[in-house]
């Protein structure tokens, strides 16, 4: 098949990866200048063990077995990460139910690596920690997206696949046996492919909207979470990533390390109506509160603005988190397209398994 991929993020490069190693021909059409510039390049950097999802959801089944597959294909593409653990911990009644709760739904997911601590065993592996109680998660990890972006890259182009950057997709059009894709930008053209694949992040709903043949009615809504990001000054306090029990819209404001042990905090939630990256410092007011709940000691003006990043949901405020929603020929009846809509956290650690996914609908 001749195939076309909108979006370079790491679930764009993942699938267009796949299909080129299958032995098709293959064009990513990217709008901005370079590789994950949108959801990709603004999120924690972790690859989540898939203890927090619904058991036979889109997102427990892909996050279980897309972690399996990224921790092998960064050892065999010499991709930075480190399996350094999580602790999920409590510090009142209510939360320890929902992390006991956690525990269990890892279990049913078939989640490796799980134990329950009482909060005298959580603070023997972390001193300055304090809580109730704790799930250790030995699965969890952190990774150099970047680098694994360079990765899946690297081998579309070694199998013949390319991206196209500068290359915003405006409109996908049924041509009798395939598509033709309108791509505008500084040289318009059009592209006739045998099958599309919309994995635009936070563009995909507008890009189905722009499908012709494609039901209006199956777009599902677009609900924008941001989430901030703190910097920690100093050295760096925990070994492992610390989690609260979850909030609404999110996994609740953790500490995560980068690979060189720096820690960050975040992100949090707040609901917004349009794309906006700017860290509002007073937002560290809230941070401070939340973190001491489970880290007392930490230090007046240890934290700074960091950078943000935009969740592309499909539910909001108050409302259940939404599975994936991969869309293709078996439930819009097109064939050769298929729609990628709200592929939020855990995406990164799900890019391989999402596009093994992808490959098969499209080969059904």
């Amino acid at each position: 098949m001749d195939v076309l991929v909108t979006g370079a993020g790491v679930v764009g490069l993942a699938i267009a990866r796949d299909f080129a190693l299958r032995g098709h021909s293959v064009i990513v059409a990217e709008k901005t200048g370079g590789i994950g510039n949108g959801v990709s390049s603004r999120n924690s950097e972790v690859i989540h063990a898939g203890m927090y999802y619904p058991t036979d959801s889109l997102r427990a089944r892909h996050c279980v077995n897309g972690r399996r597959m990224l921790y092998a294909f960064c050892e065999s593409h010499g991709v930075p990460h480190r399996k350094c653990g999580k602790l999920i911990v409590a510090t009142n009644d209510l939360e320890q139910a929902k992390i006991e709760g956690i525990y269990e739904q890892g279990i049913a997911n078939d989640v490796e690596g799980l134990s329950y601590l009482t909060g005298e065993e959580a603070r023997a592996l972390e001193s300055n920690l304090f809580c109730t109680g704790a799930v250790l998660s030995r699965e969890t990890g952190i990774i150099d997206s970047h680098a694994l972006m360079l990765a899946l890259q690297g081998d579309l182009e070694s199998a013949g696949g390319m991206i196209a950057f500068h290359a915003p997709v405006e409109r996908i059009v049924q041509n009798g046996t395939g598509w033709n894709v309108h791509v505008g930008g500084a040289e318009p053209t059009e592209i006739a492919v045998d099958a599309v694949i919309n994995a635009a992040g936070l563009s995909a709903q507008a890009l189905a909207r722009a499908t012709e043949g494609y039901a209006q009615e199956r777009v599902p809504p677009l609900v924008l979470a941001k989430g901030n990001y703190f910097g920690g000054l100093g050295k760096p306090t925990f070994s492992r990533l610390i989690y609260p029990a979850p909030v609404d819209g999110g996994l609740g404001t953790h500490v995560t390390l980068d690979l060189s042990g720096r820690m960050r905090f975040g992100p949090d939630v707040e609901w917004v109506d349009h794309e906006v990256y700017e860290v509002d410092p007073h937002r560290a007011e809230s941070f401070y509160a939340s973190i001491r709940r489970y880290w007392p000691g930490l230090p007046d003006g240890a934290l700074v603005p960091d950078y943000s990043g935009i969740r592309p949901k499909l539910t909001g405020p108050g409302e259940k988190a939404a599975d994936f929603m991969i869309d293709g020929p078996g439930e819009h009846g097109l064939v050769g397209l298929v729609h990628l809509f709200g592929i939020e956290s855990p995406g990164l650690t799900s890019c391989l398994s999402i596009a093994e996914d992808v490959a098969e609908r499209l080969s059904a």
